[in-house]
């Protein structure tokens, strides 16, 4: 009978709930457990793992390599899916695999690469991947000509940190004045350009933005699986369009996706999300991680992240092809039960952290839910 696997998720969206069903759900019927550290007790990923742990805080990349090690010898991780500090844990995939760990990650230069959204496109660029036009800002004069440069041409500019993720800082660039009609709706992410300005020029230091036309829906995200020889086993696109997402293999999306995802070693699981600027699609970011969005798959018969465990143990699932693309859908939040307050709570005797996979639901957490349209 085949041993169980023991799988590790760090500090990893609240939305993975899902990706760790899959995995219990999976169509090889292994056992698996599931350990998750989060800084956060209330997140919910923490009340879905068998076991759990609140992560320090305050560990430096390095300091953080060394408390992952220690939870893989001491948790006897078979799998470890690292978000936070990615770039320093795989630097040391070796001594992770030396203490029976396999990494679910892509190679130390992929995510050196995709870590900066600027050098990002320069590199994608190089092997015919359109991206938009975009520039490099850190000063306030700088973000006024790169503004000034792509209005000239007829677009409408935004920015967003260079290095993100999730859309954090994303905002829209207007001239327009501010309005009641704007105050009376919710808030959005446009800013007026002049405030943003002067925000910048009171700075202590510079920002690292990027600024480029916003661009039009649909956003396709191709989820992705590359094996470690550099070939794509799948991938997919979701593709979201205001409330109605579905699923896509239009080659428009799945070429360029292939090229990133087997040109630049994104072993395992990554996303790569595309918009339209005027009538073409163009790269929009590149993430090194599993989407949170991935377990959507599962409505064309598709149990990704199995999948990518089974690939990262070197059981290779060979190329995976869809078996039908599920109707379109919309995104929903439901209930999700939380850890009791008081955590970590101890077995008897074990001396192991251990949180019930369905604990009293002392407080409840939303996570998105796909739900036919």
């Amino acid at each position: 009978m085949p041993s169980r696997v023991r799988v590790w998720l760090n500090r990893t969206y609240a939305e993975n709930v899902f990706f760790m069903d899959q995995l219990r759900r999976n169509p090889s019927d292994r056992a698996v457990e599931i350990h998750a550290t989060h800084g956060d007790p209330d997140s919910p990923v923490l009340a879905a793992a068998d076991t759990a742990e609140l992560e320090p805080e305050g560990l430096s990349p390095a300091a953080y390599v060394e408390y992952a090690l220690d939870q893989c010898a001491r948790r006897g991780i078979d799998v470890f899916v690292p978000r936070l500090h990615q770039a320093a844990v795989v630097a040391h995939r070796a001594e992770f695999s030396a203490a029976g760990t396999a990494l679910l990650a892509p190679t130390p230069e992929a995510v050196a690469v995709f870590e900066d959204k600027a050098t990002a496109y320069e590199a994608v660029r190089s092997v015919g991947v359109p991206v938009p036009p975009w520039r490099r800002v850190r000063t306030a004069d700088e973000l006024i000509s790169a503004v000034a440069e792509l209005e000239a041409a007829g677009h409408q500019a935004c920015f967003k940190p260079a290095a993100g993720a999730g859309g954090v800082g994303f905002r829209v660039i207007t001239r327009a004045p501010l309005s009641l009609a704007a105050l009376a709706g919710f808030p959005g992410p446009q800013v007026q350009l002049g405030p943003v300005v002067e925000a910048l020029r009171r700075a202590e230091e510079p920002v690292n933005w990027l600024v480029m036309p916003r661009l039009e829906q649909p956003e396709v995200s191709v989820d992705c699986l590359t094996g470690p020889d550099n070939r794509l086993r799948l991938a997919v696109g979701r593709t979201k369009n205001g409330r109605r997402r579905g699923f896509t293999l239009d080659e428009r999306w799945l070429e360029p996706a292939r090229l990133v995802a087997e040109g630049f070693g994104l072993h395992h699981l990554s996303n790569i999300q595309f918009r339209m600027l005027g009538d073409r699609p163009v790269l929009l970011d590149v993430n090194t991680r599993p989407a949170g969005g991935l377990h959507q798959l599962s409505l064309c018969g598709v149990n990704a992240p199995w999948a990518a465990v089974r690939l990262a143990l070197g059981e290779d699932p060979g190329v995976i092809e869809p078996p039908f693309l599920g109707q379109d859908y919309t995104v929903v939040s439901g209930l999700r039960p939380l850890a009791p307050v008081a955590l970590p709570r101890q077995r008897a005797g074990a001396g192991e952290t251990v949180l019930p996979a369905v604990p009293a639901p002392v407080r409840a957490a939303e996570t998105a839910q796909a739900l036919p349209l």
